[in-house]
């Protein structure tokens, strides 16, 4: 199992990339570098192929409404060539609020989109011929009856280091995990509980499995949660509160909240109504203490050696590949203490 983590942004990228420096000394396999609305992705990965060696660096995630999908293909490009061949390409929808409310762009046709924007990347990463795409979303060159129609195909002018470089997909509805078990080559679940994963999540990634690319390697899915290895550390689970009630409370809106969603197919069906009405009431800290226990006891990786070892036991059984995880701890010191224990633990399984 690789090891992955989502590079925090509250304390600024370059404090943050320090710590995954740091982090990839104590076994970390690849870091997630997010976006939401805060510094762009891509900038803080170029920083992090310059100051790591071996370390995979994704995007966690480029929003697909923010950039042409020919610009994400260069960026990708461009990141590999700068690692080495280290890059990920993690795309995902993101959410209305901050498309349409930060980006002022419609949040329309989600899944068309990303099916269509792989085909392109993967097109301008070959280079077997000049770039023409005519897709219901997006036409290069764009149509002659649009703009000054002087458009021409080109292809991209470097060579990419690989010319199919690994796309990671965060997806949570049916039709995209489809699309994600079909063509991608990464996964990146939300709340998700292994033992619910299948009732889920089941039929849509056996519907994108069989017609996935006999060719292309498994799809690699990342799952884990937060990791405090040690006796007496339970209590240390109710770190993921604030985030979790956030998520299943305070995104999107009624009827349109993916994460509540997932939460209460996950079995919380009551506990995601509560949760939801409590925070968009303004009652965060009511939100917060709603969420039930064992949520966090099936989804951390919080607890004694023995403990991890089963929750790692059950996340394989349910197809979990990789590990997406958060160290927990006050200081650096002691986030890195707990990646070399994860690390120790999954190298002996």
């Amino acid at each position: 199992m690789r090891i992955a983590t989502l590079m925090s942004y509250a304390v600024g990228f370059k404090k943050a990339s320090e710590e995954i420096v740091e982090l990839e000394k104590a076994g970390l396999d690849v870091a997630f570098v997010p976006e939401a609305y805060s510094f762009d992705a891509p900038t803080a990965m170029g920083y992090l192929a310059a100051k790591t060696n071996s370390l995979t660096i994704a995007s966690g995630i480029i929003p697909i409404y923010t950039r042409t999908p020919t610009l994400l293909a260069m960026t990708a490009a461009g990141l590999d060539s700068l690692s080495d061949g280290r890059a990920m390409l993690g795309l995902g929808a993101g959410g209305p609020q901050v498309m349409e409310g930060f980006h002022g762009v419609p949040f329309t046709s989600p899944v068309a989109r990303i099916r269509e924007i792989i085909e392109v990347c993967r097109k301008v990463w070959k280079r077997e011929e000049k770039l023409v795409h005519d897709g219901k979303i997006y036409q290069v060159p764009s149509r002659q009856d649009q703009g000054t129609g002087l458009g021409i195909p080109l292809k991209l002018i470097n060579h990419p280091v690989r010319n199919d470089i690994p796309i990671t997909i965060a997806a949570l509805g049916q039709k995209s995990v489809e699309l994600t078990a079909e063509a991608a080559d990464g996964w990146l679940p939300a709340f998700y509980v292994a033992s619910q994963a299948k009732n889920i999540w089941g039929d849509a990634l056996a519907r994108g499995m069989a017609k996935r690319d006999p060719n292309r390697a498994p799809l690699e899915v990342f799952s884990g949660g937060g990791v405090g290895i040690g006796e007496g550390l339970e209590h240390l689970r109710d770190m993921g509160r604030p985030q979790t009630a956030l998520y299943v409370g305070g995104m999107g809106a009624r009827g349109k909240n993916f994460y509540n969603d997932i939460f209460s197919r996950a079995g919380y069906e009551k506990e995601a109504v509560e949760i939801q009405d409590l925070y968009l009431s303004g009652k965060k800290a009511e939100a917060e203490a709603a969420i039930p226990k064992e949520f966090f006891d099936k989804t951390s990786l919080i607890g004694p050696e023995g403990f991890v070892r089963d929750r790692l036991a059950e996340l394989k059984e349910s197809g979990v590949t990789s590990l997406n995880v958060g160290f927990v701890g006050h200081t650096m010191e002691e986030r890195l203490s707990q990646c070399e224990n994860l690390r120790d633990i999954v190298d002996s399984l």
